[in-house]
């Protein structure tokens, strides 16, 4: 299955911008294909330094997750 991931929500709700990178490791790890789309305040995200700031409640930090997303060669739209 081919699988599109779109986000706009930045580092003000750092739960909800990690989402997309977690699930899109989810999919990747289940042998689906996906690409990420990211706009508006989720654009920021891609700066190191906000990655490594934003860390969601109950989650892995975003920078993490997003490591995990470079590594699955997952193509991020921004």
């Amino acid at each position: 299955m081919k699988v599109l991931i779109k986000s706009a929500w930045g580092s003000a709700d750092p739960t909800q911008a990690a989402f997309p990178f977690h699930h899109a490791n989810a999919f990747v790890e289940a042998g689906h294909e996906v690409q990420v789309f990211l706009l508006g305040e989720a654009v920021s995200l891609m700066r190191t330094a906000v990655a490594e700031s934003v860390v969601p409640v109950g989650w892995a930090p975003l920078a993490d997750a997003l490591t995990k997303v470079v590594e699955h060669r997952v193509p991020i739209h921004v």
